[in-house]
Formats: structure tokens, sequence, C-alpha cells
């Protein structure tokens, strides 16, 4: 996309123990977050089984976390195969149809807060930006003609960058994300604002993403990010979780190319593999997503003095 680019109710019964720290406030409006407290309070015994349970369940958090993706790209895959193609409906006004339709759901059924729903509408109005540019400079192409559309871009396209900030949002909480060594929030802004920039003066200007990616590096390189999936805080450098996060998107991307929802100019003739280097874009474009949901899932600073060795580092 980007060329940069029920459970039922609530569990009967009060839950054991203190919510945790990423429990608190407006996390705690969600269904989910009973059920998340009741598997990680579960009692699965120590050693190896514990270690299963927690990549197992470590699974499910991020399989939850990515539902809006995850149910959009199901779409893309499936209304490929068996849209008709003479239907009153076209493909791409059905899908944006059904996109309000599952962001509704997650709001109807408390799956999502509303404070994740403004975080999802800011990046479903900053990629409708880009997709508007980047069309008109033919960077990328919708091939399949619809009515629900500004210009060259049809608008469901603004809810595959909203799946990114869904999902960055919703692990945010789900896995109780403390920071050590998080740069200070002018700069990290300062940085999203010049990578974003840089995504429409590249086509007049030098391109600075080299220079990007170093200020990147330098802002972040200490900062490691704390996360819970069971018991034990683990962590990694947030520059690696950047990769790894773009590196899915970059493979979505190429699933959402080959379902045709859009296409890039070399993929006319036939379809190819996106390009690796999209990567740099998405990673990127990691930095603007982070910081976007920055502005309501406050970074903590994980309290120090705490020994390392209790903490399950992994």
């Amino acid at each position: 996309m980007s060329q940069t680019p029920p459970f039922p109710g609530p569990l009967p019964g009060p839950l054991p123990g203190p919510l945790p720290s990423g429990a608190r406030g407006f996390a705690q409006h969600t269904r989910f977050q009973r059920v998340r407290l009741a598997l990680e309070q579960a009692g699965v015994g120590g050693g190896w089984r514990s270690g299963v349970y927690e990549f197992l369940l470590f699974g499910f958090k991020q399989g939850w976390a990515c539902l809006f993706g995850a149910l959009l790209l199901f779409l893309l895959i499936a209304t490929h195969l068996f849209y008709p193609r003479d239907a009153a409906l076209a493909r791409y006004d059905f899908l944006v149809i059904a996109a309000v339709a599952i962001q509704a759901g997650l709001l109807a059924f408390r799956l999502e807060t509303w404070e994740e729903a403004k975080v999802i509408f800011a990046f479903h109005l900053v990629g409708t930006v880009m997709e508007l540019f980047k069309t008109a400079h033919g960077s990328w192409i919708y091939p399949e003609p619809s009515l629900l559309r500004i210009g060259e871009v049809p608008l469901f396209s603004g809810f595959m960058y909203a799946a990114v900030g869904s999902y960055i949002a919703r692990v945010w909480r789900i896995f109780d994300f403390q920071f050590s060594h998080y740069p200070p929030r002018w700069a990290t802004i300062a940085l999203a604002a010049a990578i974003y920039v840089n995504f429409f003066a590249h086509h007049w200007l030098p391109d600075v993403r080299a220079i990007l990616l170093g200020a990147t590096a330098l802002l972040f390189w200490r900062c490691r990010i704390w996360y819970r999936p069971f018991r034990k805080q683990r962590w990694m450098p947030l520059l690696l979780g950047f990769f790894l996060v773009a590196l899915f998107i970059w493979l979505a991307e190429n699933i959402g190319t080959l379902s045709k929802a859009w296409i890039y100019p070399e993929q006319r003739e036939g379809w190819s593999p996106v390009s690796p280097q999209k990567l740099i874009a998405w990673y990127l474009l990691m930095i603007i997503s982070v910081v976007l949901v920055s502005l309501v899932h406050k970074p903590r600073e994980r309290p120090e003095g705490r020994l390392v060795e209790q903490e399950g580092i992994g």
C-alpha cells in the first residue's frame, strides 16, 4: 500500500489481584480486558509448561491485537477470490462498508476503546492524504472502479493505515508496554514530522531517508521496550521491534497486491513480490505510528532499580 506503505461478555466473578499498570485507565473498559487477565492468572505450573503456555499466550495476544487488520486482510483475499465481477456494488465500495462495520462492531461490543478509535481515525486521515499524493504521482494504482473514492483513491485504503494504528494501540495496552531510555517527546514528534514530510518532498527534493534512518538509530538506540506476555516482563530493543512490525506489514502488503486491492506499476503485467526496499519505508512509517499512538498512550518509563534476573529477559 504505502510506498514507504467474540469473545462473549465479561467473565463472571471478580478476578484475583490488582490490575496491572497497563490495565488501568481506558484499557479496563474493553471486554477483552477480563479475558486477558484470566488467561494471565491461569495456574499452569512451572518449567516447560509455563514456557509453552507463555508462547501460546503471546501468539493469542498478538492475534487479538491484529484483529482489525486481520479481518481486512481476509476481506481483501475473499473478495478477490469470490466477489462477483458483475455485482451492482463495486468490490472497493463493499470493502469500505465492511471496514466501517468492523470498526463499529469493535466499538459496540467494547472490544476497542473510543480513545483508540481516535488514534485510528488520525491514521486514516494521515494515510488518505498520503494516498492522494502518491497515486497522483503514479507510485501505485487502484485498478478497479468504485463510487466511494476521492480522486484515484478508494476510501477503503485509509482503513489499511488505520489497521496499523489499531494494532499498535491495542498491542501497547495488551502487553502493558513500558520503556527504558525513551527519547523526549518533542524529539520523537520532530522526527516523525520530518519523516512524513520526506514522503512527499522527495519527489522534488533530495531523498533524505538515509539521514532519517540515522536520526532514528541515534534517538532510539538505547531504548528498550518491556512487555509482559504472561507473568514476567520481557524486553527487546525498540529498533528491533520497529523492524519486526515493518516486516509483518511488508508481508501483508504482498498479500494485498496479490489480491489486486492495489498494485505497483511494475505489477501491471503480472504479480511480483513487493520490493524489499519498501521495508525501509515501512520502518520509517513505524516511527510515525508509534509517535501518534504515544499521544494517547503516554510512554511509561520502567522503574529503575529492579533486578534484571528477576524479570526473565528475552
